[in-house]
């Protein structure tokens, strides 16, 4: 398997589920601007999403996929179609339970997660959507198991679209039930459910033709042989401590939430519109490089090659370094262009263009530790070692809330957003000095490999610097086309300036062809 080819195959996938994305929220932004309702869904949100994005990217395929991937490595289809039909069954019963508790302590979850909406309409609001999303955790958690699977056996294809169908659920939804409510954010909490089943219903076939479809039991023998199966008890023990390991951004995401709610209106939604923009980067670099990553480092640790091993994580590492650092800039440089062409129509007036701006300026400062703790984590949990991150977590989630007691009252929001890009930075730091001290990161000429890309980034910066001071990004707001015509060409040209810099200075594209044994 060709690993750049895979991985282009799923960031182009996940390219795709981002535009989608973007579109619902440009059409959230000019449909409802950044008020209290769309604070209100927002929080309502954070929750099933939280949980989507620990079980879709993180702790349980960090559990799972490593043992499947153990066990399939020697084409043994019935122990990996029972261990499958274990995981499925005490997932479905425990997501039964949690699910039936948030629907029913919903005014509970949204008083802790969002202590400054206590009353009001917004509170109100908070809590109908919280019960009418919370079976959206159920569903995307199967979805999390099947793109386990499939991923496992290196088909990518289907678990990097799925996201894809939520956006265009949520975009329905807006478009088309939204006006004929008498609360119309409430269509967008419908479309988050419609995108669950979506999601769910698009991997039956895929898992089928794999002959790995899961058969949930529901007798209480088939409860009990599945809580009694040794692999599936691995994966248990090993997601327990996963869970908070890769969780350390979403925790701190969601007491940000909380003191976010206690600032001023608009500070959720304008944390939310950044977050979008940055999670294009995050999810095309990190989540595309990890999924791929993950599969063949089980594979390889398995066979105890660990020379292999390290030179996959180095080769991830390069690669995100190549391509996040010019997107951390633009992020940091380009901010008021890219929130005013994406966001800025409607009730998104010129005042939440600069917030967002301000939220993704702060986003910039962290996107490459992000995006890094996506390659160095799977380090880790292939080799099935979940202690150290799990470790360095904690350390990560103290340090992340103590940023916020310097960076809130100086940056309001966009210190929040400051305190989670920080935190991964360290979070990045920590991780990578983990693995070198294990020997699974080979010596490689990192000093020479930065000092190249600095000098590619010089002018590249230099291009958006100009750009973004060359128009009144704002006043062409009347003119939406001329303005996001100027927003391609600029962009275009700084990276044509970039790819030309970097070959200029030695780096060339054959170094990152390689292939997985």
């Amino acid at each position: 398997m060709n690993l750049l080819s895979a991985a282009a195959k799923v960031s182009s996938l996940t390219m795709l589920s981002r535009i989608t994305g973007l579109l619902r929220e440009t059409l959230i932004a000019r449909s409802f601007g950044a008020s209290e309702w769309t604070d209100a869904f927002n929080v309502a949100f954070r929750l099933p999403n939280l949980l989507r994005r620990l079980f879709a990217e993180g702790a349980f395929s960090q559990a799972f996929v490593p043992i499947l991937g153990e066990i399939s490595k020697d084409g043994d289809q019935k122990q990996a179609q029972t261990l499958v039909n274990a995981v499925a069954t005490l997932l479905f019963w425990a997501l039964l339970l949690t699910v039936l508790l948030g629907v029913l302590g919903a005014p509970l979850l949204i008083l802790v997660i969002a202590t400054g909406f206590s009353g009001g309409p917004a509170y109100e609001a908070s809590v109908v959507m919280t019960r009418i999303m919370f079976p959206y955790i159920g569903l995307i958690s199967m979805v999390s198991l099947s793109a386990g699977i499939l991923n496992t056996f290196q088909r990518f294809a289907i678990p990097a679209f799925t996201p894809v169908l939520l956006n265009l659920a949520l975009i329905g939804s807006a478009l088309f039930l939204a006006p004929h409510l008498e609360q119309p954010i409430y269509a967008l909490s419908i479309g988050v459910l419609l995108g669950g089943v979506l999601q769910l219903a698009i991997q039956i076939p895929a898992l089928s033709r794999l002959g790995l479809l899961p058969r949930i039991g529901l007798l209480p023998g088939t409860i009990k042989s599945a809580l009694t199966n040794p692999e599936a008890r691995r994966v248990l023990k090993l997601m327990g401590p996963a869970v908070f390991a890769v969780s350390v951004a979403q925790i701190s995401l969601i007491i940000n939430t909380n003191i976010a709610s206690r600032l001023q209106t608009g500070s959720v939604s304008w944390l939310s519109y950044a977050d979008r923009l940055m999670e294009f980067p995050t999810a095309l670099l990190g989540v595309a490089l990890g999924t791929v990553l993950l599969p063949s480092l089980s594979k390889a640790n398995a066979r105890n090659d660990l020379v292999h091993a390290g030179e996959l994580l180095i080769w991830g590492l390069q690669l995100t370094f190549l391509l996040a650092a010019p997107c951390a800039l633009a992020l940091f440089i380009f901010g008021e262009p890219l929130a005013a062409v994406l966001y800025h129509y409607g009730k998104f007036n010129a005042l939440d263009v600069l917030m967002t701006q301000r939220a993704l300026a702060a986003y910039g400062v962290g996107l490459i530790g992000l995006i890094l703790v996506k390659i160095l984590a799977p380090g880790f949990y292939s080799r099935q070692d979940i202690r150290t991150p799990v470790k360095i977590g904690l350390f990560v989630l103290v340090a992340t809330q103590l940023a916020n007691l310097v960076f809130v009252p100086w940056l309001g929001h966009a210190g929040l957003a400051l305190s989670v890009g920080t935190g991964a930075c360290l979070n990045a730091a920590l991780l990578w000095v983990g693995l070198h001290k294990r020997g699974a990161l080979p010596h490689s000429a990192w000093a020479k490999y930065l000092g190249q890309l600095v000098l590619a980034l010089i002018p590249f910066a230099a291009v958006l610097i100009y750009a973004a001071g060359a128009h009144n990004w704002i006043a062409l707001q009347a003119e939406p086309w001329t303005r996001i015509g100027l927003l391609a060409l600029w962009l275009g040209v700084a990276a044509i300036v970039y790819f030309g810099a970097l070959g200029l200075v030695g780096i060339r594209w054959q170094k990152f062809l390689r292939h997985a044994k």
